[in-house]
């Protein structure tokens, strides 16, 4: 699973990185909302995870009706605000939030896995061997 993870700051940028790389998850720092306007439409991405303050602050219209960038889900993450804060998810289109200080582990991996189902990308590791039907499971 590709993702971009944004941030005001590259520290923040970086501990992002660092969290979701030990997810198991390719990442791709990126500083602000103007760099990750251009690298979304460069890269081949199944999520952008971002620090919800700079989502707060920052007009999504132009990610919204891009047809590109709608089709990527958004996810906000914080540090500082609660679940219950966070307003975004109703008029922007945020596809999650996370609250990191209280996130686990387990909660996280299950948020890529919906994220990576619903961009229609299967993790090849965990996909069944199917040697489709054979004569002998349809008697006659």
């Amino acid at each position: 699973m590709r993702v971009m993870c944004v941030a005001r700051h590259p520290f923040l940028t970086e501990h992002l990185c660092r969290y979701f790389d030990d997810l198991g998850a390719e990442t791709v720092p990126c500083v602000g909302m103007d760099q990750a306007m251009t690298l979304v439409t460069t890269s081949d991405l199944d999520a952008v995870i971002c620090d919800y303050d700079l989502l707060a602050a920052t007009p999504l219209a132009s990610w919204e009706s891009d047809p590109l960038r709608s089709g990527i889900p958004l996810i906000a993450v914080s540090l500082t605000r609660h679940p219950g804060d966070a307003h975004l998810l109703d008029t922007n289109g945020v596809a999650g939030f996370l609250y990191l200080p209280t996130l686990e582990r387990e909660d996280a991996q299950r948020l890529l896995s919906a994220v990576r189902l619903r961009r229609g990308r299967v993790n090849q590791q965990n996909v069944l061997p199917w040697p489709g039907p054979t004569l002998s499971a349809h008697p006659r």
